[in-house]
């Protein structure tokens, strides 16, 4: 069937994924801006930020446990609802607390509530789109993480020069609420959605999969643990998450401490980086579902792209010489936007190689994976940073730190290649 001759209605699901994932990201970095307000408020040091930003990891991690499997259980409609309910009520708990206690306390809660977004988003991205879609789809949805980063720069000093930072959480925290307005009334699965035509539903199973949608019986967590595919996708969230949340949570800080920017201003600065994080995203998932449209197969269309972005990653590395703003801007722009193709397609290798039943269990073993990383690297990076900010030259810690980011990419690649190289069909594996 041609694709002209279907109907759209899939976009307006993936739509409504976008926004889910944008607020997602503007309710979790948004403690990124307020953080030189909040040091002075509650006096906290280096290592204090670093280990409220490692409970709101630790938790996410578990989240990711509990929600992968839930929602694969319960479906994405619900599963979605939840985790939105959880983590919007948690955004807005912070303009109520009184200590730093209080901050990891909200942060773990977050942190539980937000993980259900991407095993929702990536389980209805693979209800609602065939293989050849999914990529780009991803990309659009998973560009709402780079669309929320780009937001936050701009909302939140304006917020909190014109509020305070207790309004700037809830103002922020109450969208979750706004959408789930538009979610209750426009989402359901294909075969449930009275807004999708015949010809479209087709197309979407296009790839002649078995129909297996809503609610099935999840494959066991030890089952799926045994298989290269999951290990595929664990090491790409493990080596790479925790740069992306070094990204999120430290950039405001490099830039302040080392180009003296005023972080209670809009900063055009970080707004460029996480603008070209959207044309990573869109980008990595549009390449590798154009290889796939040209014959290419899937696995080979995504690692081929995963392996073109590893090697733009990598002159991060050089961030260290820049002595000016706009040429750390540019090199730190490119990795960013880098780390988000490879995410695009990391994702969707999940919907490649995995039946639908078992998408959300996947994506949250993965998830899982990259916030336990992403749960210690943030020791590393205050420790790093207290130690060197005690020499008076901070700008070493950072230094270090882009060389690691600049190698993990390479390194992920490396061993996801050698575990596709001896990896027997899931069909198989699954005994299916």
């Amino acid at each position: 069937m041609k694709e002209n001759n279907t109907g759209n209605y899939r976009w307006v699901v993936c739509g409504l994924l976008f926004f889910a994932t944008t607020i997602n990201y503007v309710d979790r970095q948004i403690l990124g801006y307020l953080k030189p307000t909040l040091e002075v408020e509650f006096n906290w040091t280096e290592t204090d930020y670093a280990n409220i930003v490692m409970v709101f990891a630790a938790c996410y991690a578990f989240g990711y446990v509990i929600f992968g499997n839930f929602i694969d259980r319960i479906g994405s409609k619900l599963g979605y609802t939840i985790s939105i309910v959880i983590w919007s009520i948690a955004a807005i708990a912070h303009a109520f607390v009184k200590s730093t206690f209080g901050f990891g306390a909200v942060r773990a809660i977050l942190g539980l509530g937000e993980a259900g977004n991407f095993p929702a988003a990536v389980k209805a991205t693979a209800e609602w789109f065939p293989k050849k879609e999914r990529a780009l789809a991803t990309g659009i949805f998973n560009s709402g993480t780079s669309i929320g980063a780009v937001a936050a720069p701009i909302l939140v000093p304006w917020l909190l020069g014109t509020y305070g930072w207790q309004e700037a959480f809830i103002i922020t925290g109450a969208l979750g609420f706004i959408w789930l307005v538009f979610w209750i009334l426009f989402y359901e699965i294909p075969s449930r959605s009275k807004r999708v035509s015949a010809e479209e539903y087709a197309y979407i199973h296009s790839d002649n999969e078995a129909v297996t949608e809503g609610v099935q019986k999840p494959i066991k967590w030890a089952e799926l643990l045994g298989l290269k595919q999951t290990w595929v996708f664990i090491i790409g969230k493990l080596l790479t998450d925790p740069i992306w949340w070094f990204f999120l949570f430290w950039l405001p800080a490099y830039f302040a401490t080392t180009f003296s920017l005023d972080l209670k201003k809009p900063s055009i600065h970080l707004v460029i980086v996480y603008t070209a994080t959207t044309f990573g995203s869109i980008g990595g998932g549009w390449l590798s579902s154009y290889l796939i449209k040209k014959g290419w197969a899937p696995l080979k269309a995504r690692k081929t792209t995963l392996l073109i972005v590893a090697f733009v990653v990598l002159p991060i590395v050089l961030a260290k010489f820049a002595t000016n703003v706009w040429v750390a801007v540019g090199i730190i722009s490119i990795a960013a936007a880098a780390h988000q193709a490879w995410s695009s397609n990391i994702f969707t290798i999940v919907s490649d190689m995995f039946p639908k039943r078992a998408v959300s269990s996947v994506v949250g073993i993965g998830g899982m994976a990259g916030s336990l990383g992403s749960t210690f690297f943030p020791l590393l990076v205050g420790a790093l940073l207290d130690y060197y900010k005690g020499l008076g030259n901070i700008g070493a810690g950072y230094n270090i730190l882009f060389v690691i980011c600049g190698l993990a990419y390479i390194l992920a690649w490396l061993i996801i290649n050698y575990l596709t190289n001896s990896m027997k069909p899931i069909e198989e594996s699954l005994g299916e």
